[in-house]
């Protein structure tokens, strides 16, 4: 496995992997990789030739009053996983490689940031969306590996390659969970025993919302409060949003109505942790 700090060398190593021929797959990340960056690996490995993971915590995509001073970091371990995983190169810029002295570009997405996430973190897809674009253009990926976790970025990703035609697939897959339902997070960390064992309302909440879709219950509003009735039973649990809406467009469903790719959609906090989670909601 390469290891590649230097953005000119990561573009250079990208464009000779091109013109031999090679396909190559992206998997971005902040690090303190998990199962579910794993399994991103091992999509990629069958149809890549070239398999990039990224690790850099991304400082644009953190509000003043967020964790990014604090968030988990271990390049050692991390190192070793993606090695083990089968990555063939492994990207750690440092900041100044990503962001130079006088740096000024952004890259934003217009409507749909500003829906679920961008209502708390008004400032969190502007810098999403610009860190994933300098990827695309030092990688040069022909496939990029995102986890369905982080839905709503996913559709930000999308947008973003359409609108400015980057001949990139992007290619999302399933979440990873825990064995008692939580969604994998280098974020689950940060949680005290009696929050974790908590958060496991996060997953059942999800699953009620399909039990309901799936014995005709057609209202978003009636699915959404159960959903916030068994997640406000616990003690430590905050909402941020509970919201039914378009897999496609992120935009608010009334009803769930056959035809119609509905999402359920969550956020939130335990403590000083703030998780996110989301399941597919299909009408037969």
């Amino acid at each position: 496995m390469n290891i590649v700090v230097s953005a000119a060398e990561m573009q250079t190593m990208a464009e000779q992997a091109r013109l031999q021929g090679r396909t190559i797959g992206l998997i971005p990340t902040m690090g303190y990789l998990h199962e579910g960056h794993l399994s991103l690996v091992e999509m990629a490995k069958r149809s890549c030739d070239v398999i990039i993971t990224s690790i850099f915590v991304n400082p644009t995509q953190f509000a003043p009053n967020e964790d990014f001073a604090r968030y988990p970091r271990d390049l050692q371990r991390d190192t070793e996983l993606c090695r083990s995983a089968g990555s063939t190169v492994l990207f750690t810029p440092e900041q100044n490689e990503m962001y130079p002295d006088g740096y000024s570009t952004f890259v934003s997405v217009d409507g749909i940031s500003s829906l679920l996430e961008g209502k708390f973190r008004p400032t969190h897809f502007r810098g999403v969306t610009t860190i994933v674009a300098k990827l695309f253009l030092l990688t040069k990926p022909h496939r990029a590996f995102f986890g369905q976790k982080d839905a709503q970025q996913c559709v930000v990703v999308k947008k973003i390659v359409k609108d400015l035609r980057f001949d990139i697939e992007i290619i999302v897959a399933p979440i990873v969970r825990e064995k008692d339902g939580l969604a994998m997070s280098s974020r689950n960390v940060y949680l005290s025993p009696q929050e974790r064992s908590e958060a496991t309302i996060l997953h059942a909440s999800l699953r009620r919302a399909e039990q309901l879709a799936g014995s005709g219950e057609r209202s978003a509003a009636n699915i959404v409060r159960a959903m916030k009735s068994m997640i406000q039973q616990k003690q430590n649990a905050v909402i941020d949003y509970v919201e039914i809406v378009d897999a496609d467009t992120l935009s608010a469903l009334d009803r769930i109505e056959k035809g119609i790719p509905a999402l359920a959609v969550l956020a939130v906090r335990f403590g000083a942790t703030r998780l996110i989670d989301n399941a597919l909601i299909t009408v037969r």
